[in-house]
Order: C-alpha cells, then structure tokens, then sequence
C-alpha cells in the first residue's frame, strides 16, 4: 500500500533528512516549503522523486493544494531560534503558530487524522533539578548572579547548589521566550485537534539537533552551527558562561528516525491522542565539551570560554528520552564522539540573510 507524506519545511535542515528518510523507506513524498531566505541561504536541492510545492503554511490556499492525496503530515516548518530581539515576535507566532493552526484546519476539511509535529525541549524552560527538598524548577537566573559567574541556579532559600536531573514529558512546561511559547503554542494547538476531530497527533520535543546541512553563521542556528562556522573560519569557538551547561546533543539522522517511528505509532494510535516524546541521545554533554570536540576534529583554535552570559537562557536541559525508546522502540544511532568528528567537516548550507 502506498504511503503519502507531506512534509512541511521539507526543504529544511532536519525536514530534509526526514524526506530521504521517508523515501529510502517507500513513502511517496511531497513537501511545502516557502525557501525562506533568512532558513535556507540559497535554494536547497532535493532528492528526485520528491513533489515540491513553494509557498508558506500560514497561505491556506496552498496548504490545501499540499495536502491533496496525502495521509500523514509531518510539520517542520517553523521560524526556529531565540531571534535577534523582541520585534521578532509577531513573525514567530505568525509562522509557528497561525501556520500551525492553518495547516490543522486544512487537514480536517481533507479528513486528513494523523500529524507528527517538530517541538522543542524550549517548552520546558529551565531543566529539572534535585534540591535539599527534592524535585524543584529553579526560576529565571538573576542578572546580579550571572555577572558574578554564578551561573548554576541554587536553592533560594539555603543556597545550596542544585543537581541537574534528565527531563521528562509529565515535568512541568515552563516557556521563557518568545520561540519557546509558540512551539508551546503549537503543541496546545494540535491536542485540540486531536481531541476535536479524533485526530492522532505526536509532538517530538527535540534537544539540541546537529549534523551535515546545518545553516552557517545565524542568530537563529544552534550553538553547533555557531561553533563550526568560527572553526571554518580560522576562529576559536567562543563558550559562553563557563562552558558547563550540561545539554543532549542528537544528530540530525537520529531525528530523522525518531520522526519515522512516530508516523508509523500514528497508523495504529487510538483516536483523539495527542503524545509527546523527548527527542535526545539520552547521553549528556557541556556545551564546552562539544566546543572542544569540534575543535580537535579539525586541529582547530582551543575554544575560549567568555564569561558573557544571555539573560533568558537556560543552565542545564537534558532529555530522558525514555518514553520514545519504549513506546516507539527507537534508539539513536550516532555516537557523540562520531557524530561531533564528522559534522566537523560535514558540509554547511549557504549563509542566511535576514
């Protein structure tokens, strides 16, 4: 039997992998992307076989044109990254959510019952930790504290140190910026649906994605692309902080996979389920020690660790990934130390421009 896949942001960095997934597995794929210039740095080239619509998801006209004679969609396309400043935020809650809610609706006129949707581990905030008290979510770091170098959050009332603890899909969701909310926005948005229309709906939190086609030097790119942009041009990788937040470093093929596993959990969940999944290697790393990894991969500039700090970003998230293992008998792939050595001279996309 066939199967028919619409892949949204298929043109993307981790919707890309997805598509030749997805088609070294059978499926007959399409894929909506609208070749934004500040996601795409130059026209992506996608494998043959591949039905490719240009237009954006907030663009209902075109999303019904998309998702004729498909079964599944998978959502990818989103305005990703903390931005440059506040003024971003109309245009991340038009594109992640309005597209979420426009291509939601387009699928229930089309009696289309099944979405696996790109979410991020942003949702949570801040990770968990263990204090003199037991399970407890630190707030927001303060200003006064960072500029000291105090940057691990402490118990507030004893000021005991905190140990940071793997994170799971029933912990507390906690957004703290604009990009956070709307992939927040976009997970309520399709337990709606599902609840509404019988619809079967995964949202896949991702941790810290890597691997070939990331885009170069981007205020919208992970701390990795950052990282392997200054080692391409001669520069040391520059650590924020001390270098000691602890993060799930997963490559882009294990994501890919992941997003596999739940189109297929899809075809056989009970109607009106909305599931979330932590997508991670389950094995935690420094941003330093990733820092450190590229850089040894190529003889590169020992990484300087800065001390600069950004108010609203978080010390320590790491996924447990356990229920995606169980549930979906997924395991990742690719090691760190792989995985870092050959992203370090995998190929980038083309700059982006604002």
């Amino acid at each position: 039997m066939t199967r028919r896949l619409l892949v949204t942001g298929g043109a993307g960095f981790i919707g890309g992998a997805i598509v030749r997934g997805a088609l070294d597995r059978g499926w007959t794929v399409r894929v909506l992307d609208s070749l934004r210039s500040d996601v795409h740095g130059g026209l992506p080239v996608l494998p043959d076989g591949v039905d490719m619509i240009v237009g954006d998801v907030t663009d209902a006209t075109v999303v019904a044109l998309a998702l004729r004679d498909t079964d599944v969609v998978c959502h990818q396309a989103a305005k990703v990254g903390l931005g440059v400043d506040f003024a971003d935020a109309p245009d991340y809650v038009h594109s992640n959510e309005v597209g979420t809610a426009v291509l939601l609706a387009a699928m229930t006129e089309a009696g289309i019952d099944r979405l696996v949707l790109a979410s991020s581990m942003v949702v949570y905030g801040e990770g968990s930790y263990r204090g003199p008290n037991g399970f407890t979510r630190p707030g927001p770091r303060r200003e006064a504290d960072l500029l000291r170098g105090v940057f691990d959050p402490v118990d507030e009332t004893t000021g005991a140190s905190l140990e940071p603890l793997l994170v799971s899909e029933d912990d507390p969701l906690d957004p703290r910026n604009v990009y956070a909310s709307t992939k927040l926005g976009q997970e309520y948005l399709a337990s709606a649906w599902a609840r509404s229309t019988g619809g079967r709906a995964v949202a896949l939190r991702y941790h810290n994605v890597y691997g070939p086609g990331m885009p170069q030097n981007t205020p919208y790119a992970g701390v990795a692309s950052l990282f392997r942009s200054a080692l391409e041009r001669g520069e040391a990788p520059r650590v924020y902080e001390d270098g000691g937040q602890r993060r799930d470093f997963v490559h882009v093929a294990d994501v890919a996979s992941a997003n596999l596993a739940a189109l297929d959990w899809t075809a056989g969940a009970d109607a009106s389920t909305f599931r979330p999944f932590n997508v991670g290697s389950g094995v935690v790393h420094t941003i330093g020690e990733m820092a450190a990894a590229l850089s040894r991969a190529v003889d590169g500039p020992v990484p300087v660790v800065t001390g600069q700090f950004r108010l609203g970003d978080v010390r320590h998230i790491t996924a447990s990934s356990e229920r995606l293992r169980r549930e979906l008998r997924w395991a990742p792939s690719v090691s760190f130390e792989d995985g870092m050595r050959s992203f370090a001279t995998a190929p980038l996309r083309a700059a982006v421009t604002r």
